[in-house]
């Protein structure tokens, strides 16, 4: 392959909006809370993921957006910022008419309600009266507006009830507008005693709580009108990495600030009056397009928690999905220790279908180890509770060299991750935090052991984080290996994340931001150029999103020259399959399911010979700001076996689900293909369970990765 491959150029292709692709996404999410083969709970959960995303969406992406129309040069028009919250707009009112119309009454009828106060019985009430006057009024301040009392700073995703208040103040005086804040400190939903629920299970919201007793809040004067708010602001934490000299004391002063940035978003209820929202769009300095009118409970997602606390009657339909225990990955044995298995072999972990136990296990065990001597770890996401991190910890108090890479600024995981590193420096962990202008992404963990007069090296790669919640939650690949090219290739990784120098060419690995995009770029004219020479031509990508322009052109030149290319893109993806004399031989679906796809797979085939094909297992989508942005890994997997393995399980199944696939339009709209075909999950989950094994694709696939093993 050449060292340098310019991609081409995209100019007959009109790219599909990035920021409504990711509200596409969020719509296929969406449609999983109006599915009737998904448990009650969980269509509710859907819900609230939704709600989750839309929040980040506004505060991360909308905003920059906002911003980048407001700058020339940028590609970015009003025309488009409007169209995007058009989007957005549907989207909402879809989510709450789901809830609805959808969740609730199917909720209802497994006996789980929400009361509000008009629904509530004379003992119901009683209760709420009591868990106010208890629980909820010592910790309301309401707010009287006037000039000595200005609008309180209203913090990002806070919830707060507006009021105008008929009469007057206890000064005579008449200020009718009184802002009062919810408290953060108590939950949202609370359930009501089983002898309160004549059969059912009950639940009430804080907000209607503090509803039925708002007037109570202010003595000798009448609630007029009121509504509940939320304001929705910038939040991406912005440093000036070249102008701080400690990046985690920079952005620990930036978390205190990140609250109060510019506002973006207005929810209230749908009844809340003109006169309310309009003030508190002036209050904020936005326009009304801005404002967000729901038609149920303002931030849906605090209705987890009623997920957490129902629960399921004997005897009745399931309310969430069943229960697994993930298996015990092939190739290890509960018994021998894992490094003793890695010199025999590498070793292939498919998340949550296998567990993740292993990689706790392959840490603890070099901790306890006197024979091991260093362990290197990157860190992204990994959460506020952390058996490896204890673990990092106990490795350092038992003497070993331990460096570990924690990257500060992984988004929305800021906090957490400054107090790790600070915890990790006070046992002596030398803790670094990668480099300047580039987040670390990349999934390592090295671990180097004294074997007889030499030392020896073993590596977990991952595509996923070193999170064992979300290990059961998302689909993801480890890898396992003594490979002496690949684990001094990590140790080179480590050492440049460390010393900023130079390192030397990596064997095994690319890495971003030097070879990886380079390389695929290459293996796509690869492909290109053997479908033009009339070879067997594949490319099959398995990412979270597609939005590097580079990346595209190149896969529409391929497909043009006659390559057979299928992308499965959950997320956002800009390019428009089908579109005839340009992407007509690329097909682009997304999955949706049980588990939140989040693999990188990337198989290449440039002709019919054995060899002639490639796998990489990546860190990386294919965005611009993964290959130029982040350092990034990709591994390419050599072993026939374990390459026939990923595919057979990651891409073959995903290729033919029929349950819970969408398939893209040249227009960027989705279609489901719902039919009672293939789900690739559902059958991954039969094959692991051990229980009569689900078909993982049709006979005679025509479309079927060849086989290289």
């Amino acid at each position: 392959m050449n060292d340098v491959v310019s991609p081409p150029q995209v100019a007959p292709l009109a790219l599909l909006n990035r920021e409504r692709a990711i509200l596409a996404f969020n719509r296929r999410v969406l449609a999983q809370a109006r599915r009737a083969d998904v448990p009650a709970l969980e269509r509710l959960r859907y819900v609230c993921i939704v709600s989750s995303n839309l929040d980040e969406f506004f505060e991360v992406r909308f905003a920059d957006y906002l911003e980048a129309a407001r700058r020339s040069g940028t590609g970015v028009s009003l025309p488009d910022v409007q169209a995007v919250a058009a989007d957005a707009h549907a989207l909402i009112d879809d989510q709450y008419a789901a809830f609805n119309d959808d969740v609730m009454p199917a909720l209802q009828q497994h006996g789980i309600v929400i009361v509000n106060h008009a629904s509530r019985n004379e003992a119901q009430r009683r209760w709420v009266s009591q868990f106010f006057q208890q629980q909820v009024r010592p910790l309301m301040v309401p707010i009287g507006l006037d000039p000595a009392h200005p609008f309180p700073q209203v913090a990002n995703k806070s919830l707060n009830f507006i009021a105008r208040l008929g009469g007057k103040d206890a000064f005579g005086r008449e200020n009718s507008i009184a802002i009062v804040k919810v408290p953060r400190a108590l939950p949202r939903v609370l359930k009501l005693p089983d002898e309160l629920g004549g059969g059912r299970q009950v639940f009430v919201q804080l907000t209607s709580v503090i509803r039925a007793h708002l007037a109570e809040l202010f003595p000798g004067r009448e609630v007029e009108v009121f509504s509940q708010f939320r304001i929705t602001r910038d939040s991406d934490l912005e440093v000036d990495e070249d102008d701080v000299t400690n990046l985690r004391q920079a952005l620990r002063s930036g978390l205190t600030t990140r609250h109060f940035g510019q506002a973006i978003r207005l929810e209230v209820v749908a009844t809340c009056p003109a006169e309310l929202y309009e003030f508190l769009l002036r209050q904020f300095n936005l326009p009304e397009s801005a404002l967000y009118r729901v038609n149920g409970p303002v931030n849906l997602v605090r209705l987890t928690e009623l997920i957490d606390l129902a629960h399921e009657q004997p005897g009745g339909a399931a309310l969430r999905f069943a229960p697994f225990e993930p298996a015990w990955p092939a190739g290890l044995t509960r018994e021998e220790p894992i490094i003793e298995s890695l010199r025999r072999h590498d070793v292939l972990l498919h998340h949550p279908f296998e567990s993740f136990e292993p990689v706790v296990q392959f840490l603890r065990e070099a901790v306890l180890d006197p024979d091991v001597l260093a362990i290197k770890q990157t860190i992204y996401r990994t959460g506020s509770e952390s058996p490896l991190m204890d673990l990092l910890i106990e490795a350092a108090r038992r003497g070993k060299e331990v460096l570990v890479v924690v990257e500060l600024k992984a988004r929305f995981d800021e906090e957490a991750n400054i107090n790790w590193a600070e915890r990790l420096e006070a046992v002596g962990v030398q803790v670094v935090y990668g480099i300047v202008g580039l987040k670390t992404h990349a999934k390592l963990m090295l671990i180097t052991r004294r074997e007889g007069a030499k030392l020896r090296r073993y590596l977990h790669l991952s595509t996923g984080n070193y999170n064992p919640k979300s290990a059961r939650l998302y689909t993801d690949l480890g890898y396992m290996t003594a490979d002496g090219d690949l684990t001094a290739d990590a140790d080179a990784v480590f050492r440049q994340l460390a010393s900023l120098g130079r390192t030397r060419p990596l064997k095994r690995l690319l890495q971003a931001p030097f070879t990886l995009h380079r390389q695929m770029l290459a293996h796509i004219a690869q492909v290109r150029d053997a479908a033009a020479a009339g070879r067997p031509a594949r490319i099959v990508v398995k990412i979270n999103a597609l939005t590097d322009v580079g990346m595209i052109g190149a896969l529409v030149d391929a497909g043009r020259a006659g390559a057979d290319i299928d992308l499965i893109v959950r997320g956002a993806c800009m390019l428009p399959p089908g579109v005839a004399g340009v992407s007509e031989r690329i097909r682009v679906r997304s999955i949706v399911g049980r588990f939140l796809e989040h693999s990188r797979i990337i198989y290449f085939r440039w002709g019919a010979a054995p060899d002639d094909e490639a796998m990489y297992l990546s860190s990386a989508d294919w965005m611009g700001r993964n290959m130029f942005g982040r350092i990034e890994i990709a591994w390419s997997v050599r072993d026939a076996a374990l390459r026939q393995r990923v595919i057979d399980e990651c891409l073959v199944p995903y290729l033919h689900d029929r349950r819970d696939a969408w398939q893209l339009l040249a227009d960027g709209r989705y279609e489901r293909l719902a039919d009672d075909g293939i789900s690739a999950q559902q059958a991954l989950l039969a094959k692991y369970r051990g229980t009569p094994e689900l078909p993982l694709a049709p006979a005679g696939d025509p479309r079927r990765i060849s086989r290289s093993a």
